[in-house]
């Protein structure tokens, strides 16, 4: 089995795990209600993208047919 010669100093082994880190999710907001949303994504509380309506969100009755 193969056994590293020299042991691997903090400052490779921290150079090397550079890249495994935590980043904070963009979040934009809505143009048209302000809601916080991720980007590039339909406004759940509005229905609008790219300022157009892209859900109707009006008021739905139970009783349609």
């Amino acid at each position: 089995m193969a056994v590293p010669f020299r042991r691997t100093s903090k400052t490779k082994k921290r150079m090397r795990r550079t890249h495994l880190k935590k980043t904070i999710p963009s979040i934009t907001t809505c143009p048209n209600c302000g809601a916080p949303l991720k980007p590039h994504r339909v406004c759940t509380n509005c229905g609008y993208y790219k300022n157009k309506e892209a859900i109707p969100m009006g008021e739905t009755t139970s009783d349609e047919k």
